[in-house]
């Protein structure tokens, strides 16, 4: 059971997931729909793609740091992300457990706004059709995204 201590905050006696927030971003070229993916300078998964994202702040809603992180990943800006879902299962991250909510957003011209930094190395445009290995249970992402949306 949780209880207050001495400094109000709350404390259980049970382990909490980490809550992580990633990005689709979709664009068209020449009749093709390609995503927005990182190359990850860090462990686990360096060097391997992935969707733009990380975890939320202890202040912050989800939307807001899927924004926050695609930002600083790939310089992208976006006034408008949709909710797509929560991605939970067990062993997706060998950090530990994560729950992460996944947004989308259709963008034009992206390539203008595409500069990558924090913690990625490179980023770059892939057509859902040919995908790169990817980090992560992000392929199942993926999938489902052009699946469901496309």
């Amino acid at each position: 059971m949780g209880h207050k201590g001495k400094n109000k905050k709350w404390c259980y006696d049970y382990p909490r997931p980490a809550y992580t927030a990633d990005c689709l971003i979709f664009t068209r070229k020449n009749e093709d729909t390609q995503i927005v993916l990182i190359k990850r300078k860090h462990n686990p998964f360096k060097d391997m793609r992935a969707l733009p994202g990380g975890f939320v702040d202890i202040d912050e809603k989800g939307i807001d740091a899927a924004k926050r992180e695609l930002f600083e990943e790939t310089g992208i800006i976006v006034e408008k992300l949709f909710e797509f879902g929560i991605f939970d299962t067990p062993g997706r991250d060998p950090r530990g457990r994560t729950v992460s909510a996944v947004f989308y957003g259709f963008v034009n011209n992206v390539e203008k706004q595409m500069n990558a930094g924090d913690d990625a190395s490179d980023v770059s445009l892939f057509s859902v059709n040919n995908l790169p290995e990817l980090a992560f249970d992000h392929k199942e992402i993926i999938e489902k995204a052009v699946k469901e949306l496309l």
